[in-house]
């Protein structure tokens, strides 16, 4: 018995530490305001390259570099670059027929740094900003407008607002909270403390110089992002987050994919504390607090990993025999509840229903076996495919 409630202290401190950091970035996030940002002339706005990796996307690419044409920023002023990796010669060909450079790679492990290398050695260091996206993604037009005149202000590394493209199945509902909830929990909430924002793997902006000099260093199968922000952070330099510049991202369909997608990001953030945890403390020693706090954050349980851990903790609470676990449990369970909705954007809750309810149960236990499953997802890259399904299931 003494072990089952030192067990159980041991789990509860932490699931606390989890609700307690995320809910004080969430009430942080309450008296967050977008900064202004100074006017600046045409010809002084940064020259900004957008870059597009590609593998195997043949179904969106198109879509993706179109959108990324139509951009109410001074067309003199970027270019679109698509990174082609194993697309058919149909889809190279449109892509061709339209005022994008296209260059074309293969590799015998396909990765998001490869492929971003291998186009920095195809261009002219002309720019000024790298802004990376993924095949699926499409910005507002005036995205390159909010995120061109933050580099004028002295950031170097700026991340924008990543947003769901489709919420067309209850699983895509949820993706679409999940990602908003870091958004606001991650970015806006770690901004409005004083800390640097988290990288997101698409929508993210790099000073060019910088981009090219950080890149060789990011030799990764997958977490491309938590990869960079490492290297960064290690180097004092911040990231910040711009709310207003869109960029919108397909949503994970359907429950398999989701398991596959999250066996690949579990996998990513493991290996971010593995390698990270002791220079980490060294770095909170020596003030680096924006280094220490990324490996703190990778420490956390992903939200709907916390939320089933709270809610079972709670309902084996109600049998301890007193009320001190279920007072406790019960907390933690309503200060996350709490956080959560603080987190989601009304237009995401209002399409929450009976079937996304039940849906959080069923991903919990697809993000489970994802974590049984982040071995073989360490030396081998997980495409996650894309493609809007028309069913709504």
């Amino acid at each position: 018995m003494v072990f089952v409630n030192a067990l159980a202290m041991l789990i509860a401190s932490y699931t606390g530490i989890n609700v307690f950091y995320l809910s004080m970035a969430a009430f942080a996030g309450l008296f967050s305001k977008d900064k202004p940002v100074a006017t600046i002339e045409p010809e002084q706005l940064p020259k900004m390259v957008v870059m597009i990796p590609s593998y195997r996307e043949d179904t969106v690419i198109l879509e993706a570099a179109q959108a990324s044409l139509d951009q109410d920023y001074p067309s003199d002023r970027f270019d679109v670059v698509v990174i082609a990796d194993s697309l058919r010669p149909d889809t190279i060909a449109k892509l061709r027929s339209l005022p994008v450079q296209v260059i074309e790679v293969s590799f015998e492990v396909s990765t998001k740094a490869k492929a971003l290398q291998e186009a920095v050695s195809a261009l002219p260091a002309i720019y000024d900003v790298a802004l990376i996206l993924d095949a699926d993604n499409v910005m507002a037009p005036d995205c390159l407008t909010k995120l061109g005149p933050v580099f004028k202000q002295g950031w170097k590394a700026v991340q924008g607002h990543r947003t769901a493209k489709n919420t067309n199945t209850s699983v895509a509902i949820l993706d679409a909270i999940s990602e908003e909830m870091n958004n606001y929990l991650l970015r806006k909430g770690q901004r409005a403390l004083g800390m640097s924002a988290t990288l997101i793997g698409s929508g993210m902006a790099f000073e060019y110089q910088l981009f090219k000099e950080f890149l060789p260093q990011v030799q990764v199968v997958s977490g491309f992002d938590k990869e960079t922000e490492m290297v960064l952070l290690r180097q004092r330099i911040p990231v910040e987050y711009v709310e207003s510049a869109m960029i919108y991202d397909e949503k994970v369909q359907n429950q398999q994919v989701f398991e596959r997608q999250r066996t690949r990001w579990m996998a990513a953030q493991l290996r971010v504390l593995r390698t990270n945890f002791w220079p980490g403390l060294k770095e909170l020693f020596n003030g680096n607090i924006d280094y220490a706090n990324k490996v703190f954050q990778a420490m956390l349980l992903p939200r709907i990993l916390l939320l089933g851990v709270l809610a079972l903790g709670f309902v084996l609470s109600l049998f301890s025999g007193g009320t001190y676990w279920p007072t406790l449990m019960g907390t933690q369970l309503g200060l996350a509840l709490v956080t959560f909705y603080i987190a989601t954007p009304g237009w995401l809750l209002k399409k929450v229903g009976v079937t996304e309810l039940w849906g959080v149960v069923v991903l919990f236990v697809r993000f489970v076996r994802s974590i049984l499953k982040v071995k073989e997802a360490r030396n081998k890259f997980i495409h996650t495919p894309h493609g809007i399904e028309s069913n709504n299931a």
